[in-house]
């Protein structure tokens, strides 16, 4: 993706922080060495006394910050989906024709990701590879309902709404827009998981892009 979020800065809900870690050092270094760390061991396995450790900080030093790894989880999803937003927004401003509209935007949120060199404390392509191996466990929870009230999954939301409102331009009267859309976002990070691990039930190998794939399907259901 092109690098567009030089002046900006992620806004995330400040419900998923005690304090937010972009305003120190201190914070920024957690949530690099977070990526890194959920990375390498996986999150069922990561905790804030290893996680402490690796920094070289005490581990209550980190709960200033975030109150559990879940919403540590969550925290790091919304900024994903944060950046994924923006750059949505600013790759189809300019763009008049509503199809080719939505295969740009199918492409953003379907494309293999590549560290964007505007947020140096973060690695958007090891961040890409957590979300698509952990994003369902922010969700899949019994509290789903309480946090979504919270708007803990608000700019996921916005995100499949952006791709809604571009599938009605290009045809209005399309009945299943919303399931399109959602399928398309969720569907896109399900086959990069498969292309990881189950490779023989996915037509695609781990470096391919599969924005093709998505763009036919869409193109075919909806125009």
């Amino acid at each position: 993706m092109k690098n567009l979020l030089s002046n900006i800065k992620i806004a995330v809900n400040n419900k998923l922080y005690v304090k937010d870690p972009e305003t120190s050092e201190l914070g920024k270094k957690i949530i690099e060495n977070s990526i890194l760390l959920i990375d390498e061991i996986g999150f069922e396995q990561f905790t804030f006394k290893k996680l402490g450790e690796r920094i070289q900080s005490n581990e209550s030093s980190i709960y200033r910050y975030f109150e559990n790894k879940h919403k540590l989880l969550v925290y790091l999803s919304s900024w994903y989906w944060t950046w994924i937003d923006y750059n949505l927004v600013f790759s189809t401003a300019n763009i008049s024709n509503a199809e080719e509209k939505l295969e740009k935007a199918i492409r953003i949120v379907t494309q293999n990701i590549t560290d964007d060199l505007n947020t140096p404390h973060i690695n958007e392509a090891i961040l890409n590879r957590i979300i698509i191996s952990e994003f369902t466990k922010t969700f899949l929870t019994k509290e789903v309902d309480e946090e979504n009230k919270e708007g803990f999954f608000l700019i996921y939301k916005c995100v499949v709404n952006r791709l809604i409102e571009i599938i009605h331009e290009v045809n209005p009267n399309y009945t299943y827009s919303r399931s399109l859309a959602s399928s398309i976002v969720e569907g896109a990070l399900h086959q990069q998981f498969l292309k990881q691990h189950f490779k023989t039930i996915t037509n695609f190998k781990e470096t391919d892009d599969i924005s093709a794939f998505y763009i036919d399907l869409a193109k075919k259901a909806v125009v």
